[in-house]
């Protein structure tokens, strides 16, 4: 949960001081935390609209904004978002600014995450997108900045959020400054951070070189390929017959310098702060279904983004309607919005609903550099300058920090970046260079959110999309973050389409690495160069397929060489899988298709990983009878098909089980850098290495004298399991329950759970124990190799953010839920007032023409011209 703790520090201390003023004065406490929340109803007069503008409220305090153009509409969003959210529009524009170390002060996770954001110049981009948006977008994002503006006017800072007290206990705050379009597409680059694939994946690799002493075939067996025979892309190919895809042969030259400087790049990247969520678990689920399998005869679409836990939830809820579609009001949508994003994110319009789920391209590559001590690099046979700029930090209380940032053709330099790493690029080149003097390696890193598009535009264009090429030309403008787009409309038409700004990377047969983007890249050789991107219309899409749905949940999107190379590390499809196999069954069992079932769906429990690896757990003997307890319980599960349920003992211990097995079998090899956390490809390595019973994984090193094969090491992985939850859950295993340890526990960013108890309890909502898990279409992710003070951590560590289910026969029967609730301030009844739904696998009507929002509004506020 990297990102989100930016603050604990702080937060101890401010805690402390809060706890005083708790007991010394709860009327005085009570009017502080309070203070800040807007009011529903009434009216206000705004300067700044051409006409009267309605907010309605449901009771759930979703706002309805209705008005008679596009930039009063655009300009109350911004003023609600105001309303509900702004301390985290405030926090997330100093993280992509590379400024959180203004905001809190003297912090070292704070610093390490300037550091880095400033080194990529996330902000320094957003400002270069500016001229490229469409004139009617820049007015948009202007409108919207003047709302949220409007709200800030004669608002002192504790009136925005009780966190700005709170901090400003032991800070220098100073006046908020205002909002600008440049803090909301900043927040693009944040998004397309998290959402970037194969970061992990291509230094992994690297750093594994040296854990496994050079022994590229073993790391190869970590990252085997998708497994398109088994686990369907989402265009399938016309019979599943294929051969598994191939990948290239790696070899990786590594001169220990070479892997410094990739370990410190490392470093950096998992020193950025993740607003998202990180990990394996961050993806999400969609499908559509055509209407001649759906009860109204009309599409069904489904989507739950899987992101990270928070409080408050990532997603803010939003109705954006014109009182007349007009030339100048084209918005008629509704759903997810992002507070400090004018429009909507996913959703449905009149004509066409949209989900999105992440395509997990591969558009970063790291190239390593030959640097020099003259502040020259090596690229195509001559010593070039570094490009080279400055940044100062500012710290809060605290004395500036000044960082120098150098970058190649290649991109920003991000080895070295954080001071522990800073002597990672002063190793020698190698001798024989091709020119003499010291210098090391470094490594520069391309990534495609750092050259400035016209995402800002997309979201507008999406919004008003009503057909297949609507969503192709939105799509040709969505270059960063690249995402699945699953559709349908209410004329009938299903469809996929895959946008992005893809790199287009050059065949180098008879190079030193593989080409694919893999591993990092030797920048000295100009044919590992990007040739361009991908032309928008050559990347995949479909419509109206014959088996009558789509189904993207962040697998491969079509088989191993057929189309655009997308990438090679693709989550491993089983998700996406099971819902392929319910929507199949309900077809073929004549279920009529609603947004009932497709909530259904998106709860089921399932777990893929028991089907792989409970068979092979149930071969091993187990003469203790103690043990042999607990691997009952997996036997019956079995047998009533693996439902990773809340209530479920057998999936309590088997996670036990799952947990001890990946540190029993790779522990001993891996750096804590690359512990399995236990996602997908875990799954397929694990897979595959019980095929093999004599592997030279299931020997644990830290063992003398012994070479454990397979089964010993099975054994070893029940027993601990039986240990573990006799001590944690109790020692008859009938009462183990799976959510007791799978708690979902969304935190404040400032006012986490390692505060005093009155502090979170009031800022953190009650922690709830939850079904699913990793890999399961309930996908309540988890970390398999975390520990909490010496035990194992089964905390949610991702969730499905949201969900939603569009009924396009008539879209007022159309279901959402939110993760926690849309306001952001603690004290407000809306702050999580939808967790408790969202956790029981829930959902709330979701009202979309004026009489439906009308009949749902609890409360109108009007918004007036003062002419």
């Amino acid at each position: 949960m990297r990102g989100f703790h930016l603050l604990q520090r702080l937060a101890i201390v401010v805690a402390a001081v809060l706890v005083v003023v708790l007991v010394a004065g709860v009327a005085l406490a009570a009017v502080l935390v309070r203070r800040p929340l807007p009011d529903y109803g009434g009216e206000t007069t705004l300067r700044i609209l051409s006409s009267e503008v309605e907010v309605l409220r449901d009771e759930r305090g979703v706002p309805h904004i209705y008005a008679d153009t596009d930039t009063d509409l655009v300009r109350a969003q911004g003023y609600v978002h105001a309303q509900d959210r702004f301390f985290e529009m405030d926090y997330r524009r100093h993280v992509t600014a590379g400024r959180v170390s203004e905001l809190v002060g003297e912090n070292e996770s704070a610093l390490a995450a300037d550091q880095v954001i400033r080194t990529l110049g996330w902000r320094r981009v957003a400002e270069q997108e500016w001229d490229l948006l469409s004139e009617e977008s820049r007015a948009l994002f202007e409108a919207y900045a003047e709302g949220v503006n409007a709200y800030l006017d004669s608002r002192e800072a504790s009136q925005l959020g009780v966190e700005y007290t709170v901090l400003g206990l032991v800070t220098d705050l100073g006046d908020v400054a205002p909002w600008t379009p440049i803090d909301s597409l900043a927040w693009l680059k944040a998004m397309a951070w998290d959402l970037s694939a194969n970061n992990d994946q291509e230094l992994g690799r690297a750093t594994a070189v040296r854990a496994l002493g050079g022994d590229i075939s073993r790391v190869g067996q970590l990252y085997p390929p998708f497994p398109e025979t088994q686990n369907l892309p989402i265009i399938p190919p016309p019979d599943a017959t294929e051969p598994e895809a191939s990948v290239e042969d790696a070899s990786w030259p590594a001169p220990t310098g070479a892997i410094d400087a990739v370990e410190s790049a490392y470093a950096a990247v998992r020193a950025t702060p993740r607003l998202l969520g990180e990990g394996e678990g961050i993806g999400s689920n969609s499908f559509v279904v055509s209407g001649e399998h759906t009860a109204t005869g009309s599409p069904v679409l489904a989507n739950d983004p899987h992101l990270g836990i928070s409080a408050p939830g990532i997603w803010h809820q939003v109705g954006l309607h014109c009182r007349e579609v007009t030339t100048l009001c084209t918005f008629d949508v509704a759903g997810f919005d992002f507070a400090g994003m004018p429009g909507v994110i996913i959703g449905h319009n009149a004509e066409l609903a949209w989900g999105l789920t992440n395509l997990g391209a591969d558009v970063v590559d790291f190239f390593l550099e030959r640097v020099y001590d003259d502040g020259t690099y090596l690229r195509g046979g001559e010593r070039v300058p570094l490009t080279r700029r400055t940044e100062t930090i500012a710290v809060n209380g605290g004395t500036d920090v000044s960082l120098a940032v150098a970058s190649t053709a290649h991109g920003p330099i991000v080895s070295g970046v954080l001071p522990e790493t800073a002597t990672a690029n002063s190793s020698p080149v190698p001798d024989g260079s091709p020119s003499p003097g010291f210098g090391g390696y470094a490594v520069a890193m391309s990534w495609t959110a750092l050259t400035p598009g016209r995402t800002g535009d997309a979201i507008f264009a999406l919004n008003r999309a009503t057909n297949a090429e609507d969503v192709a030309a939105a799509a040709a403008l969505f270059e960063v973050p690249a995402q699945n787009i699953v559709f349908a409309t209410t004329d009938g038409d299903i469809g996929y389409q895959a946008p992005g700004r893809i790199p287009v990377r050059q065949d180098v047969p008879d190079g030193p690495v593989p080409s694919d983007g893999s591993w990092p890249r030797p920048g000295w050789d100009g044919r590992y160069d990007w040739a361009g991107y991908v032309p928008a219309a050559d990347m995949p899409r479909a419509l109206n397929p014959e088996e009558g749905f789509i189904v993207a949940a962040n697998q491969a999107v079509r088989p191993a060489g057929q189309g655009p190379f997308l990438t090679g590390d693709w989550d491993y499809g089983f998700r996406s899988q099971r819902l392929r196999e319910l929507i199949s069954g309900a077809i073929a069992d004549g279920t009529a298709i609603d947004a009932e079932w497709a909530n259904e769906a998106m709860n089921d429990e399932a777990s893929a990983y028991a089907e792989h690896i409970v068979p092979a757990l149930l071969d091993v003997t187990v003469q203790d009878r103690f043990v042999r307890e607990a691997v009952d319980l997996l036997e019956e599960w079995a047998e009533e098909g693996y439902h990773q349920s809340g209530d479920s003992a057998a999936a309590a211990y088997f996670a036990a089980v799952w947990s001890n097995l990946l540190d029993l079998t790779f522990a001993d090899d891996l750096p804590a850098t690359l512990a399995p956390d236990g996602g997908s490809r875990w799954l397929v390595v694990v897979d595959r290495l019980l095929e093999d019973p004599t592997s030279t994984w299931w020997d644990d090193r830290r063992t003398i004298n012994l070479v454990e094969s397979r089964d010993e090491i099975l054994l070893q992985a029940l027993v601990a399991a039986r240990n573990e939850l006799t001590q944690t859950l109790g020692k008859n295993p009938a009462d183990w329950q799976w959510s007791r340890l799978h708690v979902a526990a969304p935190e404040h960013p400032v006012l986490g759970d390692d505060v005093p108890a009155p502090v979170s309890w009031f800022a953190n909502p009650s922690p709830r124990g939850v079904g699913g898990g990793s890999s399961i279409v309930n996908a309540t992710g988890w970390n398999a190799s975390a520990e909490v003070d010496g035990r194992r951590d089964y905390r949610v560590t991702s969730v499905p953010s949201m969900r939603m289910a569009v009924e396009l026969g008539d879209l007022d029967q159309s279901l959402w839920v939110n993760f926690t609730g849309v306001s952001g301030h603690p004290a407000d009844d809306h702050y999580d007032d939808q967790f408790g739904a969202w956790a029981a696998g829930e959902t709330f009507p979701w009202p979309f023409t004026r009489a439906a929002v009308d009949e749902a509004a609890t409360s109108t506020r009007t918004l007036r011209h003062p002419g």
